[in-house]
């Protein structure tokens, strides 16, 4: 920082008090009304420039001021160059760049120049002119302002002349002011993380942080010292590699940046295209595109380059490398698993391991995937299903029990009855054949068939011909036939061959009522 000019009438008696009366810095100051430091300074400075006290006597008090600090107002005196103010500001969002690295830069180019003093307050005093934003020094490739346009574009539907105004996304360097913008229908989640990566991948890198304000759609909590970042926006910004900083709350300064880039991008975009008609979002983007490109080739007459021009001086060399792929947005839902070791996502039901019911989990859906996890561990995924009510079931997820019945189908419970017998086999298939669904008939097929274990395959075989003969169908008449013999007892006669007519006193017979 320069030091602050002492006014003339107070050097020239600061001299005379250490040269001719030869009082200490101490007792100069408290006579003098100012600071020992200032004292010590205008010491120092005079010594180094080679002024004794005859000298100083000698000089008018323009020259004497011009002598200890240099000339004011930035004009040109002497034969020494003036320091490029707006050059040097630039330079400074470079990073491990000072104003004393730059200082050496200039004496070796200006063997004569201004010490570094003088040539801080050059500098300074460019600054305080170029109004109170431009006092922040943004770094290459470090933050990227984003935020939305209080002014709105507007599309129109070719159909019903309906007109619909969309949103104005706008994103900022620090640096160099290279600036991106799109439209987008709303400011909800998937479009504002949309717009993210649209930017970036426009910006071909990654800065170090991304500076919104605090939007519900990027941060669910606001607050000045710890804000709530929305789980997506931070999935986002973890897959980049980049960081989120919002802005402090009603902070406008804090993304200065932006809020001139989006004023900029209202003049230069709004007023360019009102009257313009578009009729898609597609159309009316590709307008912005054409005058984004103008806008970062237009040469900015503070400093002599174009924000393009910067960005590639300043921005892209600094600037992270884009991941292999595209960020792929997600939505995420807190869940938990029910009874039937399914959870709930979009009417739709996904299963998990069959040991977590009850479990609270989280849920993120892509447009094709559904994944599922626990704390940050991944536990399955599926493919996505937009049918309501239905289930989509992975066998490792069910019990042991469920993954055998799973494993059953018509065409193997009539091959294993078959196995037994050819009574046996006859049987499983009237059975599954009279079920509405095959799948009703599995547990009295399988039950008939595990009766094999307790009673022999051949008394089971003979058990089911008689099932056959008598119309049971189910496993209780199979289980009652094996339970009480019925299958030692041969068919009878009279169940194979045609009754005989019964003759008894009580029977009248059918010509009884002619």
């Amino acid at each position: 920082m320069a030091t602050t000019r002492l006014p003339m009438r107070h050097l020239r008696e600061i001299f005379r008090q250490k040269y001719e009366l030869k009082r200490s810095h101490r007792e100069i100051a408290r006579s003098v009304g100012v600071s020992s430091g200032s004292v010590s300074g205008a010491a120092s400075r005079a010594t180094a420039v080679g002024l004794d006290w005859t000298q100083i006597q000698a000089l008018s008090p323009e020259a004497l001021e011009e002598r200890l600090y240099g000339p004011r107002g930035g004009k040109r005196r002497g034969r020494a160059a003036l320091p490029d103010a707006a050059y040097l500001h630039v330079e400074l969002r470079k990073p491990g760049v000072t104003l004393q690295l730059l200082h050496l830069e200039y004496l070796e180019q200006h063997a004569n120049g201004y010490r570094y003093t003088c040539f801080c307050a050059h500098y300074n005093e460019w600054l305080a002119k170029q109004g109170p934003t431009m006092r922040q020094v943004h770094h290459g490739g470090d933050k990227l302002f984003v935020d939305y346009s209080g002014k709105k574009p507007r599309i129109v539907d070719p159909a019903t002349g309906e007109v619909t105004e969309v949103e104005l996304f706008v994103a900022v360097l620090g640096a160099s002011n290279f600036t991106y913008a799109e439209a987008t229908r709303t400011q909800q989640v998937p479009d504002w993380i949309g717009s993210h990566v649209r930017a970036l991948s426009a910006i071909g890198g990654v800065p170090r942080a991304v500076v919104p304000d605090q939007l519900k759609s990027g941060v669910t909590v606001a607050c000045r010292y710890e804000p709530g970042i929305q789980r997506s926006y931070e999935e986002m910004a973890q897959h980049y590699g980049t960081v989120i900083l919002p802005a402090r709350p009603a902070h406008p300064r804090d993304k200065a940046k932006v809020e001139a880039g989006v004023r900029v991008a209202q003049r230069w975009i709004l007023g360019r295209i009102r009257n313009q008609t578009f009729f898609s979002l597609a159309e009316l983007n590709a307008r912005i595109a054409e005058l984004v490109a103008e806008l970062n080739d237009y040469r900015m007459r503070v400093y002599g380059a174009s924000r393009r021009a910067l960005f590639e001086r300043l921005d892209r060399p600094a600037l992270g490398a884009l991941p292999a792929e595209r960020f792929a947005y997600g939505e995420w839902k807190a869940v938990k698993v029910n009874i039937d070791y399914h959870v709930e996502y979009d009417h739709h039901y996904y299963s998990v391991e069959h040991t977590l019911l009850g479990a609270e989990l989280d849920v993120r859906a892509t447009r094709t995937t559904v994944e599922i996890y626990r704390g940050t561990e991944r536990l399955t995924s599926h493919v996505r299903s937009h049918e309501r009510g239905r289930h989509t079931t992975k066998p490792e997820h069910m019990p042991k029990s469920h993954q055998k019945h799973l494993e059953w189908s018509p065409s193997r419970i009539v091959s294993w009855a078959e196995s037994i017998g050819p009574e046996t086999g006859k049987l499983a298939s009237a059975i599954l054949a009279e079920r509405r669904h095959p799948e009703q008939g599995y547990r009295s097929c399988l039950g008939i068939l595990r009766l094999s274990k307790r009673y022999g395959a051949d008394r089971l075989e003979a058990a089911c011909a008689r099932a056959m003969i008598a119309g049971a169908r189910s496993y209780r008449h199979v289980e009652s036939i094996l339970k009480h013999g019925l299958d030692r007892l041969a068919p009878t006669e009279a169940s194979a061959s045609p009754q005989l007519p019964l003759v008894h006193e009580n029977v009248r017979g059918r010509d009884y009522y002619h």
